[in-house]
């Protein structure tokens, strides 16, 4: 047992057998304060079930804003595909994908991020198109390996809100962790603008080819091996006993903890995303790679997936410095 900040007692085995007694305890909630929606239609007692319990509504959202950011990021990519003489890994079939009519404005955005290295435009508009292109990446590869965080929220929240104890609404906690990405694209914007200033590429997501590329690959190698990795790999790990320890019924402290949250995350994952600097910034294959290695990383005991991705990075990182010697 243990003690929310409001002195309420919230517990554990209650929690974790909230998934087996969902009926139940939805017929308790149903049969205490709340209003009988019966009379309601189907889309009336629906939207009603969604605003007593909104662990479907925020995982639906989060689905959503994820199958958008990999529409957009995949719009950019055959885009890319397009403009590109010489082929790029994945550009063959990339080409055999229908292009979408899209909005202009999406078109002035692919064309900020897909531009001549180092800059062909002016960077006041071309740095915040670069700001939205790596938080949509983070957003498609990053955001559904923190699922079981949010669904581990969402089920502490139902209990407190059964019992009758305040409960902040999940999306604050999610709005927090991608606070903490956002900050992070601005600081892969930075590193972007000055590896393509320096690389011989020809636009500023081609690959980084030589030593820069050798050294992203060679930074995210190593770094797999680090005891500060492991660190933030247990803590994302371990949502629940984090998330216990720190309950709270106010926004800003939650929102705090989704920050600290996206802190561990990014502690975790920033040196995988430097891989795309040697793959090119939107190969779309190498994305969904990176984040079904996240995904799988986080929900697996041990250090043996980070090892054998570090190993295979430095040998590449190695291969390349050898190929462009």
């Amino acid at each position: 047992m243990k003690s929310d900040p409001l002195g309420h007692r919230l517990d554990i085995g209650h929690i974790g057998r909230l998934d087996q007694r969902g009926d139940s305890a939805h017929s308790i909630a149903m049969s205490g304060q709340e209003q009988d929606f019966s009379h309601l239609d189907r889309a009336g007692r629906a939207t009603a079930g969604v605003a007593r319990s909104p662990r479907l509504a925020v995982m639906l959202a989060i689905a959503i804003g994820v199958a958008l950011a990999w529409f957009l990021l995949g719009a950019m990519a055959i885009r890319g595909a397009e403009s590109r003489l010489a082929g790029a890994p994945g550009d063959m079939l990339l080409k055999k994908l229908p292009g979408l009519p899209l909005p202009d404005f999406l078109d002035r955005f692919f064309a900020l991020c897909l531009a001549p290295a180092p800059l062909a435009g002016p960077a006041g508009l071309q740095a915040p198109a670069l700001v939205v292109m790596w938080f949509l990446m983070a957003v498609a590869t990053m955001l559904p390996s923190a699922a079981p965080l949010i669904r581990t929220y969402c089920e502490i929240a139902d209990t407190a809100r059964i019992k009758g104890e305040p409960a902040v609404h999940p999306l604050v906690l999610v709005g927090g962790y991608l606070a903490t990405w956002l900050g992070a694209s601005v600081g892969f914007t930075v590193l972007t603008l000055a590896v393509y200033t320096f690389a011989n590429s020809g636009r500023i997501l081609d690959p980084a080819v030589g030593l820069a590329g050798a050294v992203a690959l060679f930074i995210a190698g190593l770094y797999q091996f680090s005891g500060l990795k492991q660190a933030c790999l247990d803590k994302c790990r371990n949502p629940f006993s984090i998330l216990f320890a720190n309950w709270s019924a106010k926004p800003g402290r939650i929102f705090r903890l989704g920050l600290e949250q996206g802190v561990w995350c990014l502690g975790c994952c920033w040196a995988l995303m430097l891989v795309m600097f040697a793959v090119g910034a939107m190969n779309v294959f190498w994305m969904a790679l990176i984040g079904l290695f996240t995904l799988i990383e986080k929900l697996t005991a041990g250090r043996m997936a980070s090892r054998v991705a570090g190993a295979i990075l430095l040998v590449w990182a190695a291969a390349l410095l050898l190929v462009s010697a």
